[in-house]
Order: C-alpha cells, then structure tokens, then sequence
C-alpha cells in the first residue's frame, strides 16, 4: 500500500518541473481540482452500484475513470489540451436544467468547484505523472482518508 504522503511529495515534486506552476499556492489549486475529480468519480461508482437511476452530471468521456485512471492513457500535448479546452469548459458550463435532486446538486457542486479553477500545469507529460500518482490514493481505504485529512 503505497503511503499517502510521500505520494503527495513526490506529486509536489514532479509539479516543481512545470513551468506554468509557480509556488505552493498554485501547485495547492492544481492538486485541488484534481483530487477533487478522482474523489468526485470514486463516488459516483459507488452511486451507481447504491442507486438503480443515478445518473452522473459528467459526460462519460470527462469522468475521472475514462480519461484519468488508464496510467498509459492520454499524455502530453493531448492531455494538455484535453484538460484545457473539454474537461475545464464543460464542467464550468453543465447545464443544470437537465438534472434533478442529488445529480443536480452533484452537478451544481462541480460547476461552482470549476467555476475558479485553473489549470497551470503546461506540460501534458508532467500532468499524466501527476495523474499516475493520484490514482495509486485509495479514498476507500480508511488509513489513506485519515492521512490525506492531516495533509
């Protein structure tokens, strides 16, 4: 079981070596949109298994286990401009007409979390190393939660 913490070092290392992020403060905001994404769509799997009509406000190609979770996935200037110019627009703009209760709420929730958010990151590589390393956090696992709320 690999140790959350040291993941989340070696994630703040590999984010030094890009030139869009500059400081904690933005390496905090680019680890944020992405945890929030891989714990966003650990949820929605269990919602789908709980619940017989849940229906995710992400389209399927943008959830974190289409595009995310695959360690030798998209990659490099695709990633890049994947992240750019899909994922961030449509997740600002969801239309939550479309949706009602919780997947409404769910839906609400994502578009105020992306409202702000910016990708820094300029390197489609380092963003997929990135990824590789969040995706070794398990969020089920109760010791991995408790580490990550110290965090």
């Amino acid at each position: 079981m690999p140790n959350v913490s040291n993941i989340v070092k070696t994630i703040q290392d590999i984010m030094r070596k890009d030139a869009g992020v500059d400081g904690d403060a933005q390496r905090i905001g680019q680890l944020g949109w992405m945890l929030f994404l891989k714990i966003f769509d650990d949820q929605e799997q269990e919602l789908e298994l709980t619940q017989d009509d849940y229906r995710s406000p992400i389209p399927e190609d943008l959830r974190w286990s289409d595009w995310a979770a695959d360690p030798e996935g998209i990659t490099g200037e695709a990633l890049l401009d994947f992240v750019n110019n899909d994922l961030f627009p449509t997740l600002r703009n969801l239309d939550l007409t479309r949706f009602d209760g919780t997947t409404r709420d769910r839906a609400a929730m994502l578009q105020g979390v992306f409202a702000d958010a910016i990708n820094y990151m300029k390197s489609g590589t380092l963003i997929r190393q990135v990824i590789n390393k969040i995706c070794e956090i398990d969020f089920n696992n109760t010791e991995d939660r408790h580490t990550f709320g110290a965090i």
